[in-house]
């Protein structure tokens, strides 16, 4: 039995609801639980410590939503909410590291997207060192350098991804989670600077 391409097994982040209010939490969480699933696909266990540090913080952000989901209806009103009424903010630290990992995820495929003759180590070592280096000690980026040479190769992976789907299809549809990651990420990095919650 054949699998369905990866883009058609979840929720898009082109289909999370912005308002003026900010990024709706459920829908966002519900994107962000397919998003985990990627990392699957890339085999192996490679990146293993973040998509852990992925569905951890996915589970903080989603502890309070759940605790508080009056108030968290958006991402934003979810951190003026806890930063308000908590000392201790743990789903604001949790939304701080997911976006960041969410981040470069979204670059890296944003590389493999505009540059098709490199191969996907050097879009993944390109969208670490934009994003998460500076935030990691030495040991870290020891690890996070055996990764990227681990990861597949690039037909591989879009095989993975694409289960023997059309391609002008897993162009388009890609193209269009990716717009939508992109937007939100970018909108909660603003916020959450800007707001004094953390860095990106």
């Amino acid at each position: 039995m054949e699998s369905k391409p990866y883009f058609e097994t979840v929720k898009s982040f082109a289909d999370v609801p912005i308002t003026e209010d900010g990024v709706e939490t459920h829908s966002f969480l519900e994107a962000s639980d397919g998003l985990v699933k990627l990392f699957d696909l890339l085999g192996s266990g490679v990146f293993a410590f973040v998509q852990a540090d992925i569905r951890g913080n996915i589970g903080g952000v989603r502890s309070r939503y759940q605790n508080a989901s009056a108030s968290s209806i958006t991402l934003e009103n979810l951190v003026r909410s806890e930063t308000s009424t908590e000392q201790h903010r743990h789903a604001t630290g949790c939304l701080v590291r997911l976006t960041r990992g969410l981040m470069f995820l979204c670059k890296a495929l944003q590389h493999m997207q505009n540059e098709p003759s490199s191969e996907l180590h050097v879009c993944f070592k390109h969208s670490y060192d934009e994003v998460l280096r500076r935030h990691h000690s030495f040991v870290v980026r020891s690890l996070a350098a055996v990764a990227v040479r681990a990861v597949p190769y690039r037909r591989d992976f879009v095989a993975r991804i694409s289960q023997g789907g059309d391609r002008e299809k897993f162009d388009s549809e890609l193209r269009r989670w990716l717009t939508g990651l992109d937007v939100i990420v970018k909108r909660l990095k603003v916020f959450i600077e800007e707001g004094g919650y953390g860095r990106v």
